[in-house]
């Protein structure tokens, strides 16, 4: 009798982990070089957003402020909206990490509007114009939500963000409601978004006015660390972070001449601005100390 043997095995190579790693870093540095990349008509580079940019945000997002985001199936999948949320925290980190979550858990870039400032600053309005982002202004608005982006709004703006410690989580005035003329001239549903953690990072205490008019900046703050520490006295606290999406408020039931009615687009400005308050407070309460003990 012939003996039965087994037919030989051919593994698979193993791969190196490294080796692809550093593949991938030499073939995305020889798009760069040849300009094999492609950006939209306001100059968004998605792979530079992806692959560099929020992976340097992601270690904050997810090990400093131990982002938690509530109720991100409010957010539509594959349609224009208008992402409403309050702005805090002396810089705007909260931006940034608004944008990590849109990303990573709804899997949508999010195309923010940014105020004059940020784009008369060449290397920052650059690297802007790079992760998405563009003048607030209506136009830009507009063609955003109408193509389906998410776009992003901070009403409050340097109002907001620059507010000192002791006004912590009291939302300021929402302007004119520019945003809501623009979410109902696109049909759009605004998704009132909560943003806790951001308040407790830079307390700010004071605000040098005098040097900060001198550099043409809206304020120059101080806090428990800055400028006592210097550079040191930037790192942001390691606050714990909240972000809750709230229920979408239809604007498609107006016609888009009612973006025009200037007592309209303030009654739904002024009914953004309540919810948004409403959900601070009860997310603040839901979140705790900003800063839980060590275990």
């Amino acid at each position: 009798m012939i003996p039965i043997t087994a037919a030989p095995s051919y593994d698979e190579p193993e791969t190196d982990p490294l080796a692809e790693s550093v593949a991938r870093a030499l073939a995305f540095i020889r798009r760069r070089v040849t300009g094999d990349y492609e950006v939209d008509e306001f100059g968004y580079d998605p792979e530079l957003t992806d692959k560099v940019v929020l992976e340097l945000l992601r270690p904050l997002y997810r090990h400093w402020f131990r982002v938690e985001t509530l109720e991100h199936k409010n957010v539509p999948d594959d349609s224009g909206a208008l992402i409403v949320a309050n702005h805090s925290g002396t810089l705007p980190v909260d931006a940034l990490m608004l944008q990590v979550a849109l990303h990573d858990e709804v899997g949508r870039p999010l195309r923010l509007l940014g105020a004059d400032l940020v784009y008369q600053l060449p290397v920052l309005s650059h690297l802007a114009r790079k992760t998405g982002h563009t003048l607030a202004c209506r136009e830009d608005a507009d063609r955003l939500l109408r193509k389906g982006e998410l776009v992003g709004v901070f009403p409050e703006g340097f109002k907001g963000v620059g507010k000192p410690f002791s006004e912590r989580y009291k939302l300021q005035r929402f302007g004119r409601g520019g945003f809501v003329a623009s979410a109902i001239r696109a049909g759009a549903p605004i998704v009132p978004t909560a943003i806790v953690g951001a308040e407790e990072i830079y307390p700010k205490i004071g605000d040098l006015k005098s040097l900060a008019r001198l550099l043409g900046l809206p304020y120059l703050p101080i806090t428990p660390f800055f400028p006592l520490l210097g550079p040191l006295g930037l790192v942001p606290l390691p606050s714990k972070w909240m972000i809750e999406f709230g229920e979408p408020i239809r604007t498609d039931d107006y016609d888009p001449s009612a973006a025009d009615d200037p007592m309209l687009v303030f009654n739904i400005t002024d009914h953004v601005r309540e919810v948004i308050q409403q959900m601070l407070n009860e997310l603040r309460l839901r979140r705790g100390h900003a800063f839980p003990p060590l275990l």
